[in-house]
């Protein structure tokens, strides 16, 4: 397990998103998802309907890995932190067994309450994903 430091009890979100960053690119995306994703965790792509609860969005990240048939880059770009909100421009390069090649830029903005992620929103060009080919993955 990663270590974060704890101030009064608390670690900042800064510590926690470069926590999760790291794990993230280390390819504990699962592992990164139980450790800092609250239970109740809205999610949502782009203009899509949202996903409610971990358990619908842990499918849905599973779903995901799984048809991942190369992954050549992930990169953080950069990263804000404000006030119980984190924002990371990441740079992602794979391959997807349905979508083909997917090379893109992408803002994942994360709202964090009591060192867990309560809503998460992700934005990136309508060209970097087939927005049908994603929203058939989404939990009914």
């Amino acid at each position: 397990m990663s270590d974060v430091a704890v101030v009064d009890g608390v670690a900042s979100i800064k510590e926690l998103v470069d926590d999760l960053n790291s794990m993230i690119l280390e390819g504990r995306v699962l592992e990164a998802f139980e450790k800092y994703y609250y239970q109740d965790v809205v999610m949502q792509e782009n203009e899509l309907p949202p996903t409610f609860g971990k358990s619908a969005n842990r499918a849905r990240e599973k779903g995901f890995l799984a048809a991942l048939s190369e992954f050549k880059k992930a990169e953080v770009k950069a990263v804000a932190v404000g006030d119980d909100v984190s924002m990371v421009e990441w740079y992602f390069d794979y391959t997807h067994k349905d979508w083909g090649r997917k090379k893109f830029h992408q803002v994942a903005v994360q709202r964090w309450k009591n060192g867990k992620i309560v809503h998460e929103r992700f934005y990136y060009g309508s060209r970097s994903i087939d927005y049908m080919r994603f929203s058939q993955m989404q939990p009914r």
